[in-house]
């Protein structure tokens, strides 16, 4: 050990010289590893020097609907309000006292039979996905969702009310980054012949395939590739509606499921057709259906994604399922920020 007391001055001013020298050497290989990592320093949110980022979203002013919900039958009051940066989805259910608030958090999922549902305390909030797929498909970030029954409205069994509701509401930007969960490894789920995926992608690509053996869904219309911007939902996704089969709904209504369906919230098919007079709004709806429910579900990570979701017949309980299994490393992503000149951030202009 060094005692500093029985050094001569010499040797003190010598040792102040080389911790100088050190020093500065030092500063000087960091400023330059910065520079050379710049790009990935501020890709990665550790930039906090810039205000160039894009930035998180949420409502102007409150709105309210009244609806029915699909599962429930019941009629359901939910209102819409505005929230903080970084307070994220949350779901409050105004018809109990003192509920606890319920975030749109993956692993609140505790049921996914026909939709995904959160509990938290025994409280549940059902069928989010819609709502949900609406709001990713419009960056929305922060946004309490007020609830008088424990379920969602179904509207017209798409996200297309929604997506009304929150532009007449209006979307304002907020003051922190918006923030983004970036796949750095590929992560599959399945279960029998169902598969689901997320892999590296500089954007967001959804590539989903079903599998109906029906007259009215032919082969060539039950596949769908889905790279994602506001205005490519709104117009090829975000208005395609749920469907059901006349010879499943006697189990479900046996089982307090779909109590609420009818052909002005879903699309109806008997043995040999359609029922719904109107016909279809793309003639691949059912799979484009798939895609708005799977945006939901993964917006269940809590933050949109940077990623390639592909999937074969998957479901909301696959769907959920691989978010947490991307969760379940956290080797798999990374929380990022982008720059708002990029060209990702062009696919989130309103």
């Amino acid at each position: 050990m060094c005692n500093f007391h029985s050094l001569d001055k010499y040797s003190v001013d010598t040792l102040s010289r080389w911790l100088t020298v050190l020093k500065s050497a030092y500063l000087k290989a960091l400023t330059k590893l910065k520079s050379s990592f710049n790009f990935q320093l501020y890709y990665s949110g550790l930039n906090t020097k810039s205000n160039n980022f894009m930035k998180q979203r949420t409502l102007k002013q409150p709105i309210e609907v009244i609806g029915v919900g699909l599962h429930s039958g019941r009629e359901v009051t939910m209102i819409l309000e505005p929230a903080g940066n970084d307070f994220g989805i949350h779901f409050l259910r105004t018809d109990i006292d003192n509920a606890p608030l319920i975030a749109a958090d993956a692993f609140l999922v505790t049921d996914t039979v026909m939709s995904s549902n959160l509990v938290v305390d025994d409280i549940k909030i059902g069928t989010v996905e819609h709502l949900l797929s609406a709001l990713a498909g419009l960056g929305i970030d922060n946004l309490l969702v007020k609830v008088s029954d424990v379920e969602i409205p179904i509207m017209d069994g798409s996200a297309l009310n929604y997506v009304q509701l929150l532009l007449k509401a209006g979307i304002t930007e907020q003051s922190a980054p918006k923030k983004f969960l970036k796949l750095l490894k590929t992560v599959r789920v399945e279960e029998g012949d169902k598969s689901a995926q997320l892999e590296p992608y500089d954007g967001f690509c959804l590539d989903f395939q079903i599998d109906f053996d029906h007259p009215s869904i032919p082969k060539d219309t039950q596949h769908y590739l889905f790279n994602f911007s506001i205005q490519n939902y709104i117009e090829n996704v975000g208005n395609a509606r749920t469907f059901g089969f006349m010879r499943d709904i006697e189990y479900l209504k046996d089982n307090n499921l779909a109590r609420g369906g009818s052909l002005d919230n879903a699309i109806v098919l008997d043995e040999e057709g359609i029922l719904n007079k109107d016909g279809l709004r793309h003639k691949d709806e059912f799979v484009r259906h798939k895609i708005l429910d799977a945006i939901g579900d993964l917006y269940l990570a809590k933050y949109p994604l940077l990623a390639k979701f592909s999937a074969y017949k998957s479901g909301h309980g696959l769907n959920n399922k691989l978010v947490k299994t991307v969760y379940s490393d956290p080797n798999n992503f990374e929380i990022v920020t982008i720059d708002d000149t990029s060209i990702l951030a062009v696919h989130y202009k309103i």
